[in-house]
Order: C-alpha cells, then structure tokens, then sequence
C-alpha cells in the first residue's frame, strides 16, 4: 500500500470519519475491551495471580521470581520479534477485528488454565508458561485493539476517545481488583466456596479473570466493523514478510522520519511511566512504610486520579495537539518525582506549615498518577493520527516492539541508582533519568499534523 507523502489518511472503517462524526456505540464497545483487558493487567500479572506464584509454595520467593522473570522476558522477546508482523498480517488480510477476537480467546483461555495451578514447586513452570504465553497474546490483540481507534475516531477526537479508553482500563481494574478482594482474597470463606487450601481462592480468581476479561471483550467483536481487505494484498510467508516490515521501516525513515523519531522517544518515556506504577507501590512500602493495605487504598485512588487525568489530557489533546499534552506531563511527572526524591519520608516544616512524609508521598504520588494518564492516552493517539489508513496495525505492532526493547531501562537504572547510593529513595532518581531522557527525545519531534504521511511500498 503506497500513499503520496503529504496525503491524509483514508477514512476510518465506521464511514463517520469524513462527516467529522463518532459513532458512541462503537466507541464505548471499543473502550469496554480496555475495561476488560484491565483483569488480566492488574489482577493477573501485577497485583494478584504472579504474588501468589512467587509464594514460598512454589519455592521460595527469589527462586520462583527469577524464574518469572525468564518466563516474562522470554515473552517479551516474542513480543519484539512477532508484533509488527502481526499487525502487518492482520492489516493486509482485512482481519484486524476476526485476530482481536482470537489472541482475546487465547488470554481467556491461558487465564482459565491457571486455576490448575496448585501451590506446589511442580506447578511453577506450568504458571510461568501460562502467565508468559497469555502476556504475549494480550499484546498481539493490543496491537489490534490499538490500530482501531483511527477506526472509531475522528481526527478532531482522536484525543478525547483514546483518553476515555485508558480511563476505562484504570476503572476497570479498580473494579476487577476490588471484586476479587472481596470476594476471594479477604475473607476465610469466598464466593463459590473459595478458601485458601489448596490455593483454590486464587485458583478462582484466574477463572474470575478469564470471564471478565471475555465478557467485555465482546462487545468490540460484534459492534465495530472489520476493516476491508487490501486490495491486490499479497500472500507472504514469513520471510517475506520480515523483508517487506524492513523495507517499510526504511522507506517510513526516509519519507516521513519524524515517525521513527517518535517511535523512539515514545518508547524511552513509556518505559518510566510503566515503571511510576511497577515500583509505586515497593516505594510506597520499603521507603515511606506503608503497610499493605495503606499500598492498596493507595493503588486505588492513584488508579481513579490516573483516569481523570486521561480524560481531561484527551480533551487537551485534540485543542492544543498530543506533543504538548506529552510534554507537559512528562514535566509535571518530573516536578513530582523530584519533590518525593527530595523531601523522602522525613517531616517538613516551611513557614509554619508542618507535613509528614506520608502527606508527601500521597500528594506528590497522586500527581505522579495524574500525570501517567495523559502521558499514555496522547502517546497513543499521537501514532494513531501518524499511520496510514489501513497500516495501523503494523504501526501499533512496531509501537510494541520499541517499546519491548528499551523495557530494560528503568528497572535497570532503578536498581543501579539503589545499588550505588545504598537506599531504596535513590530507585526514583533512576526513573527520573528515564523519565528526562524521553523528554529530551521528544522536544525536537515535530506534532503530528506536521509531519507528512509515509509512503511505503506495498506488499
């Protein structure tokens, strides 16, 4: 597929696009699989499921998180190598929906078997290969999920609908996460006759997951249209493929070049975001001591002021341009990270006016939450309004890979930086530096509406 280098892109699949309409049914499917993808995210592999799997049940807690660990980054490297090609495939055929509704089932299906993961050393494997084959599908369908927000969007809303999208995820796992703390993880006996033996009130939850996961999964699968299928698109092999992905990469880099500047300084600062929420809470516990449950309310509302922050930073996004959004949230994440790194769990007096470091921590870490919202939601329609019209997946699939290959980053600078100073306060000075350094990247990247649409060769 070949488009002049200053064309627009093609009218998206709802037939709206070009009447600078939204068709509501279509988006709020749309965002529902967000909402539900959020059981998987937060209760299967963050808060919930991998606790349990790195429990002293399946051989103590180093041994069964390093190999987590391996598991995850073997997926990871799948990731990197698979995605852009199941984009390009999913493109080429007409099937972007037909493959978001197969990767979904093989989530639901992979998180539905680890309820037959018993809390035994000799289970492990089986959890880490459940665990690490469901990430990989979840990011295949994410790929998918993504390329349809040109789809049911406009480009005067492009903003606004991705942002509502990351704040259904952030509510949903507030919901998914509260439901199973209460019906599964808090009390001795559960719904369904859930109790600890065995490890059944967990077991449980991953069949939990699944459903919820599948059940909002459909409302995408029957409402939104598939995208047609390319015209003359070409059967390739794998191969063939990868050489006509290269080929592309080269041709965006020389035609449009400030979309692979993009990719990369997305990639950067996408992984200090990621990692505000991976070690918000091991901060949250280890420097300002707070007890789990204080980790939890605090996960909870950091999750509600992230999803208001995604929703007025999409409202931005679509007045003022998504850079600016993305810039200006990277400062903001700057300013508070700073504020937590400095002030530490001490208490401060400044003019008559005393503080204690939990204040600190929860003032400065709910605008970190605040911050991450936008910063995510704009990232995403920036690409968005950057692919071409009917290579979006190609463009979310190469998204996913950058960002899988600089993932490294800040849980390495993280422990670096701790590894040096001898304290757990200086892992946030790591997430600074990635942080800054995706800012930096970022600044000289032009807006979206100034950088001419790819022509790359067809297939």
């Amino acid at each position: 597929m070949s488009h002049s280098p200053h064309s627009p892109a093609s009218p998206s699949g709802t037939g709206n696009s070009a009447l600078g309409e939204i068709n509501k049914k279509h988006v709020l499917a749309w965002a529902s699989w967000d909402w539900g993808s959020a059981a998987f995210n937060a209760v299967m592999t963050t808060f919930v499921f991998t606790v349990y799997l790195t429990g002293e049940a399946f051989g103590g807690e180093d041994y069964a998180s390093g190999i987590l660990g391996y598991g995850l980054a073997l997926s990871g490297l799948a990731i990197a190598l698979l995605a852009p090609l199941t984009g390009q495939r999913s493109d080429a055929g007409g099937r972007r929906k037909y493959w978001l509704g197969v990767n979904s089932v093989a989530v639901a299906v992979l998180t539905a078997l680890c309820f037959f993961v018993y809390p035994s050393p000799g289970f492990l494997f089986l959890g880490v290969a459940l665990i690490a084959l469901a990430s990989v599908f979840a990011e295949f369908a994410g790929v998918n999920y993504n390329a349809m927000l040109g789809q049911i969007s406009t480009p005067a809303t492009i903003g606004k609908i991705s942002g509502f999208g990351w704040a259904m995820g952030y509510v949903g796992g507030i919901v998914a996460l509260a439901l199973v703390l209460v019906g599964f993880v808090l009390p001795e006996n559960g719904w369904f006759g859930a109790t600890a033996e065995d490890g059944l009130n967990i077991r449980l939850v991953a069949v939990f997951s699944a459903v919820w996961f599948m059940a909002f999964a459909l409302p995408v699968l029957f409402t939104v249209p598939e995208i047609p299928r390319q015209p003359k698109a070409a059967a390739l092999g794998i191969a063939a493929s990868y050489g006509l992905l290269f080929r592309r990469i080269k041709a965006i880099y020389r035609t449009s070049p400030h979309t692979i500047f993009f990719l990369l300084a997305s990639a950067v600062f996408r992984d200090g975001l990621a990692a505000v929420f991976t070690f918000g809470g091991v901060i949250a516990a280890g420097t300002f001591g707070f007890p789990l449950t204080g980790v939890i309310i605090f996960a909870i509302a950091g999750n509600v002021v992230a999803a208001l922050g995604a929703v007025v930073g999409g409202y931005l996004d679509d007045r003022v341009g998504p850079k600016k959004v993305i810039v200006g949230s990277l400062i903001g994440l700057l300013a508070a990270g700073t504020a937590i790194f400095l002030l530490g769990a001490e208490s401060h007096s400044v003019l008559g006016v005393s503080w204690t470091g939990d204040t600190t921590f929860w003032v400065c870490g709910l605008l970190l939450c605040l911050f991450v919202g936008p910063a995510q939601a704009s990232s995403r329609a920036y690409l968005a309004r950057l692919a071409p019209y009917g290579e979006e997946g190609e463009y979310f699939g190469l998204y996913a890979t950058t960002g899988r290959a600089v993932s490294f980053l800040a849980p390495s600078l993280f422990a670096l930086c701790i590894g040096i100073f001898g304290a757990q306060r200086f892992g946030i000075l790591g997430i600074l530096i990635v942080l800054l350094a995706g800012l930096l990247l970022l600044l000289p990247v032009k807006e979206p509406r100034e950088i001419p649409t790819a022509t790359t060769p067809a297939a």
